[in-house]
């Protein structure tokens, strides 16, 4: 059976081979001149605008295509929300069905993985000649169904309304409450700092963030009576007070969050018993 389908195949491919030679093209060098032709006018049109960007603007004001030169990013910032580009808010609202850290791998890896393979598979799983719409209701409605729901994700994706420092910084008055230092403002304003520049991405905090590369859970971290100038040249540099340490340096947040930081951590001595 497998060796009937075989032959089958090459003789499909012979005929095909045939035809071409006698109303077709090849392959070499006619679609590669195309493609060559077409590369070449994309990297002209590109050459073309930055010549035009760079010709119209003085790096004050903005030319024809923007501003040449825009105010250089703040690598301390806490009030800056990053978002993807337009092509990516599919998969960034996914991340807002899939919520982290439980089924986040769902949503980054599984889904686009699968729907990849299944791409990439089907020229060998579906080897029939017709191509007629109407034959092929499965391969239709599939189509659809991908380019419906990416449209809708994509929608979603760019109308969605974020909140700075993500959706964490609504717990910090319960931590607060729990750790008992609801009436120190300084580690108040530390708590947000600390939801605020992704610190819970590698660390556990009161059940929320997650535990990556080893970071330890900061729920207690004040009952190890470190200090605050400790945690202060840790935040700064944590490999010169940790050697070894994976952890990125704070510095740029100023030496003022940073010392909220520190008094939250230092305040952080374990929820209280209920």
């Amino acid at each position: 059976m497998a060796s009937r389908r075989i032959e089958e195949r090459r003789a499909e491919h012979a005929r095909y081979k045939e035809d071409v030679k006698k109303r077709g093209k090849p392959f070499y060098p006619f679609a590669m001149f195309h493609d060559t032709v077409m590369s070449l006018v994309v990297v002209g049109v590109i050459v073309g605008l930055t010549v035009v960007w760079r010709a119209t603007s003085d790096g004050t004001d903005s030319g024809w295509l923007g501003p040449l030169y825009a105010e250089k990013a703040d690598p301390g910032t806490t009030q800056f929300i990053p978002r993807p580009d337009w092509y990516f808010y599919f998969l960034f609202y996914l991340l807002r069905i899939f919520k982290w850290p439980e089924s986040v791998f769902l949503a980054t890896v599984g889904i686009p993985t699968i729907l990849l393979i299944l791409l990439a598979a089907m020229p060998f799983v579906d080897v029939r000649r017709e191509r007629r719409l109407s034959r092929r209701p499965v391969a239709v409605v599939a189509s659809v169904l991908v380019v419906v729901s990416m449209g809708v994700l994509t929608w979603k994706g760019a109308t969605a309304k974020e909140s700075l420092g993500s959706e964490v910084i609504e717990a910090v008055p319960e931590w607060a409450d729990r750790q008992g230092f609801a009436e120190n403002a300084g580690a108040v304003a530390g708590a947000r700092l600390f939801a605020q520049s992704g610190c819970l991405t590698c660390h556990l905090y009161l059940g929320a963030g997650s535990a990556n590369l080893g970071a330890p859970d900061l729920t207690e971290e004040g009952a190890k009576g470190k200090g605050e100038q400790f945690q202060l040249d840790h935040l700064k540099c944590p490999s010169c007070t940790t050697p070894g340490s994976a952890m990125p340096g704070f510095a740029s947040l100023g030496d003022e969050n940073l010392k909220q930081i520190a008094v939250f951590l230092e305040a952080s001595k374990g929820a209280k018993k209920e």
